[in-house]
């Protein structure tokens, strides 16, 4: 009954910290921050909402989250995005974990004295303690480097470098994490170090393997049912909770009737059936929008369950040891990303500049903290209130060096406004009618640079403050080149059928590959239009045809007349190298996105998932206003204008 009570308050108190949380963002502070200082104040310390047994039997909350962060971050390591610059990453990844775990652990190891929960243990206690310590300290945050690169809009070979790293970074800190949690308990345990200990410490990995495997399957033949997505959701974390619960049962089993513990480390568990999960079956869209969606509740009920296990009495004790540590690792990730970069021959200016990318902890660091606190319960509350400490640093300035980073590499892309066509965004409208300033205003508010030929000094439109407007004395060559349309993108002619085929006729004869429209008036002039590669709209059918596709598909129709504002369609050249010969089931693509078509070398096709797209490629893709920023600066389209 207790345990009823327990969680309606603390579903109150999340509700509240979601609220805190997204008011602080508004302060330049991560999100996170703000559902950890809500637990605090929540806490047993200060206000009293939470106690001391209220966050001990809230425990499977902990348990249930950390299932989720290892499925998350095993799913994020997807191995097909990252074969092009797999050699940099390794280097950086390995000068990163090394420098990184050796000295931010020998700083524990010889602070080891002022640290209150220490002071009294063995030399092999406070070395195992230490080595934990080094482990939580190598973990990155994905999700906040995610998230920045998606506010600059940054695009380049050091971000990407950068997510690859931080990515796999997720993965080997939890095997490092896993070996050292072996490591510590057997010399707590006082088990000795010979070979019997290290085909112990071999076994219990390769069964956290095979169980993950296992697990992965698991997660697959869920997926694969017809079921509501709640109840999959629903089963997918109860799977991650009974991970935990099976390790905490072996462990126990081993330790009561066996001369040494088996500590099968659920973190690797998880992490290995969310990677198998994501690069080895179909299902890798599916489960990855899964996590998505539950995320947010997940992150606010552990971060605030966090926030309230924070002891402040032991963090008023050590917070020196904290900034000290803050300082040591900033110090570490500088030696260990220049190491790495040397070694895979970056641009020096990179290594100066790399390790302002690595700051920044949360998820799965928080997560190895509390690990540590089920672990390891006699002194884990004390620990983990010293590593999150460091964390909250971490999480705050490395934001920040972030951006200064991608900013200082030239990566960032600012925001601008329109949406539409990909490649010069200028058109050249040559009418004089209503229809022509109206189409110039809507591709204007689109974010088009648009100007309007006319010969009529007298056109009463022409005196619209809000569109440019050319007066040429005739459509001939000269003319259209001193308004420079032959630089544009499109030019558009609605004009008498005359006018606009003599229009068309200087375009395709002598500005290349730009788009030409032409409104038609005489259907019989249609083959003449044609022959120049012209777009016709023939108005005597075009209102037939629109009102045939409102009545066949509303939903179709509206979209193509822009009457959904939250979404649009959008053509987007193929730019990225490391994208081609990609299978676009494969393709990291928003959720809410559809590629449509593909044109490639002149002939249209709509795709399947095992179509593979080509460098040079044109796709045509729908999605959220949103969704399509991301997709334009994945395929790396120069110039392209999105609407905010």
């Amino acid at each position: 009954m207790d345990v009823i009570v327990f969680c309606a308050c603390f579903a109150i108190i999340a509700i509240a910290s979601q609220q805190i949380g997204q008011s602080l963002v508004k302060t330049g502070l991560p999100l996170i921050s703000g559902f950890l200082f809500t637990g605090i104040i929540a806490g047993p310390y200060i206000l009293g909402l939470i106690s001391s047994e209220a966050v001990l039997n809230l425990r499977f909350v902990d348990e249930i989250s950390l299932g989720f962060i290892a499925f998350a971050a095993g799913g994020e390591l997807y191995l097909k995005e990252l074969k092009s610059r797999l050699k940099n990453i390794a280097w950086v990844t390995t000068g990163l974990v090394v420098c990184t775990f050796s000295l931010t652990g020998l700083t524990f190891f010889f602070l080891s004295g002022f640290i209150p929960f220490m002071q009294t243990m063995p030399m092999s206690a406070k070395i195992g303690v230490s080595i934990l310590a080094g482990a939580v300290m190598v973990a990155r945050s994905p999700s906040s480097a995610i998230a920045i690169v998606n506010e600059l809009r940054a695009k380049g070979p050091f971000t990407q470098i950068v997510l690859g790293v931080t990515i796999i970074m997720d993965v080997v800190v939890i095997v490092l994490f896993s070996t050292n949690s072996s490591i510590a308990d057997a010399l707590f345990s006082g088990l000795s170090f010979s070979f019997s200990f290290i085909i112990l410490l071999v076994s219990e990995i390769g069964a956290s393997v095979v169980i993950g495997y296992l697990v992965g399957k698991m997660i697959v033949a869920v997926l694969l049912r017809s079921l509501p997505q709640s109840i999959k959701t629903g089963l997918i974390l109860l799977t991650g909770y009974l991970v935990f619960a099976l390790s905490s049962h072996i462990r126990q089993f081993t330790h009561d009737n066996f001369f040494v513990e088996v500590l099968l480390e659920p973190l690797l568990i998880c992490m290995i059936a969310g990677f198998l999960v994501s690069n080895t079956s179909v299902f890798r869209k599916d489960f990855t929008k899964l996590l998505f969606d539950i995320g947010p509740p997940i992150y606010i009920a552990f971060f605030t369950l966090t926030g309230a296990s924070v002891s402040l009495d032991i963090l008023a004790q050590t917070w020196p040891i904290a900034v000290t540590l803050f300082f040591t690792r900033g110090i570490a990730i500088f030696i260990g990303s220049f190491i790495g970069g040397v070694l895979a021959k970056n641009p020096l200016k990179n290594n100066h500049i790399s390790w302002m990318a690595y700051i920044t902890q949360a998820g799965v660091g928080l997560g190895l903290a509390k690990q540590v606190v089920v672990e390891f319960p006699e002194w884990g509350d004390q620990f983990a209130t010293i590593v999150i400490s460091i964390i909250v640093l971490n999480q705050i300035a490395g934001p920040v060096l972030f951006k200064y980073a991608i900013k200082a590499m030239k990566e960032d892309h600012p925001e601008t406004k329109g949406v539409g066509f990909e490649g010069v965004k200028d058109v050249v409208i040559c009418g004089s009618d209503g229809q022509a300033f109206a189409l110039a205003m809507s591709l204007s508010s689109h974010g088009w640079d648009v100007k309007v030929a006319v010969t009529k000094t007298n056109c009463d439109h022409a005196k619209n403050p809000d569109v440019k407007v050319c007066h040429l004395s005739e459509f001939n060559l000269s003319e259209l080149k001193k308004i420079n349309s032959h630089h544009a993108g499109a030019m558009v002619a609605m004009l008498s059928d005359d006018e606009n085929y003599k229009i068309c006729e200087i375009a395709y004869e002598h500005f290349g590959a730009m788009t030409v429209i032409a409104r038609l008036n005489d259907r019989s002039n249609f083959a003449r239009f044609q022959a120049l590669d012209v777009l016709i709209v023939d108005p005597s059918t075009a209102i037939v045809n629109l009102l045939d596709h409102f009545v066949r598909s509303p939903a179709a129709a509206s979209l193509l007349m822009g009457m959904d504002r939250d979404r649009d369609i959008l053509d987007i050249s193929i730019k990225n190298p490391d994208l081609s010969g990609m299978a676009l089931r494969d393709l990291h693509l928003p959720f809410d996105t559809i590629i449509m078509s593909v044109r490639r070398r002149g002939v249209l096709f709509v795709p399947h998932g095992f179509t593979r797209i080509e460098a040079g490629d044109l796709v045509t893709v729908i999605g959220s206003l949103k969704s399509l920023k991301e997709v334009t600066l994945k395929f790396d389209t120069k110039n392209l204008k999105l609407e905010t």
